[in-house]
């Protein structure tokens, strides 16, 4: 199973399905949304993130021969289906909201229509693509939100559930506006800055703490940020205003210290002032150690002079929300539109579009869900990405991606901005939207 491709990483009921789907010759063109039902505890909005890996995935999707050999010795599936699935390509059209797009609930952010097969097959990755991305962009462009324009780093790979997590997890932090990360895999596949300084054990496996920043600062002499928290802190500050001109005549600079541990605010206090005191004013103070867009804003609002900070588990798990409410849903087949009505998880029908007001001051002054083809005040989200399966346009840079958030950012409400939950943002169902649910319920 190991040699499969990722074709196969789909729930089982996908394949099924589609193999019912393919008996009954229901190929019609299909419309699927997705959609977040609701806001995570203290949370105001959500930014779309993860539409790139989505369109390379719908690009190179087809089953290798040895995915349909593995799925014919399950002998679930007909001789028939088999083949159908050999010459299966993705042929669809896909709109979608670009990413780094603020939106809220109920607000669809990509919309597929194809052949119905195609369009269910592809529903697991899909939403797991989606999901994540969108979870972790959402949770670290709070921290950049508090950070007042200070340096955020991702450090989270090593507590990331699983490789993919951790690169996705940097590249949706980074378009959320961070400045960078520590996974250098990230930084070689999305052409992001890579940041790094040391470990406890690179001290710890030198005699002489003074002598770990020497070799380090050697072996690094163009990125010099020694951790100096491992034994004594304040001891360690004053040990690299010691060191400092020794280096100075090798030509080497000590850009920053790190602190990771223990009272961060009172830290840095203190060895603010001995770098002041000892001529190193220009030596930034990097704060870590299971920091999180609260703690972030804690340290700042205390007055600690921290120039950045290092912020991993929290944001790459998103550990306060490691979820999202979301759905991929059926909202319309072979010209029908579909609704669903289940208690709780009622859905809109049809093909979709969504509003955007802004008020006079250029921030964020309400949102209307209508039906496509129904033009409406404002300026619409949900942009045509792929046609007959093919890109319509290059992909954007991912420093565009940045510009993009950074902009729907700014374009918030202050009391959007703030960390803990605010009044509902104003998001309006079109009337047009609401007779066309009354419409199919009268005829389900």
């Amino acid at each position: 199973m190991n040699t499969a491709s990722e074709t196969l990483l789909t729930d089982l009921y996908e394949l099924t399905m589609a193999q019912a789907y393919l008996a009954q010759e229901m190929t019609g063109i299909a419309v699927f949304e997705f959609f977040v039902r609701k806001l995570p505890s203290r949370r105001n909005f959500f930014m779309a993130a993860g539409l790139e890996q989505v369109l390379t995935y719908l690009e190179t999707f087809h089953f290798a021969e040895r995915d349909l050999d593995w799925l014919a010795q399950t002998g679930n599936f007909t001789p028939s289906t088999l083949a159908a699935l050999r010459a299966m390509r993705f042929t669809g059209d896909v709109h979608a909201m670009p990413e780094g797009t603020v939106f809220f609930p109920h607000e669809p952010i990509l919309r597929i229509t194809a052949p119905l097969p195609q369009a269910q097959l592809v529903e697991t990755r899909v939403m797991n693509l989606l999901n994540f991305q969108t979870m972790v962009a959402s949770k670290a462009c709070r921290s950049v939100m508090v950070a007042e324009g200070r340096p955020l780093i991702d450090f989270g790979l090593r507590r990331s559930h699983g490789a993919e997590a951790g690169l996705l997890a940097a590249r949706a932090s980074y378009l959320a506006g961070f400045a960078g990360t520590s996974n250098v895999l990230a930084g070689a596949r999305f052409g992001m800055p890579t940041y790094g300084t040391m470990a406890h054990a690179f001290v710890q496996a030198h005699h002489d703490e003074a002598e770990a920043f020497l070799h380090i600062a050697q072996a690094q002499p163009r990125n010099v940020v020694l951790l100096i928290d491992t034994y004594d802190t304040e001891a360690a500050a004053e040990k690299v205003v010691a060191l400092a001109t020794s280096l100075k005549n090798q030509g080497i600079s000590i850009h920053g210290v790190r602190l990771d541990s223990g009272d961060l605010a009172d830290h840095a206090q203190k060895v603010r002032l001995i770098l002041d005191r000892g001529g190193l004013t220009d030596t930034k103070i990097l704060a870590s150690g299971n920091l999180d867009e609260e703690r972030v804003e804690a340290l700042l609002k205390s007055g600690a002079p921290i120039d950045r900070f290092a912020v991993g588990t929290a944001m790459t798990t998103s550990a306060d929300a490691p979820y999202l409410d979301c759905a991929y849903k059926l909202q319309e087949y072979a010209g029908r539109p579909c609704r669903k009505r289940s208690e709780g998880k009622a859905t809109w029908p049809g093909r979709k579009q969504v509003y955007r007001r802004l008020g006079r001051d250029g921030r964020l002054d309400g949102d209307l869900i209508t039906i496509e083809g129904e033009t409406r005040p404002g300026l619409p989200l949900l942009h045509p990405v792929m046609q007959n399966g093919r890109r319509l346009a290059p992909s954007p840079s991912i420093e565009k991606i940045r510009d993009h958030a950074r902009l729907a950012l700014a374009e918030l409400p202050d009391t959007l901005r703030r960390l803990d939950q605010a009044a509902p943002y104003d998001v309006r169902i079109a009337e047009a939207l609401e007779q066309l649910a009354q419409q199919v319920d009268r005829h389900t």
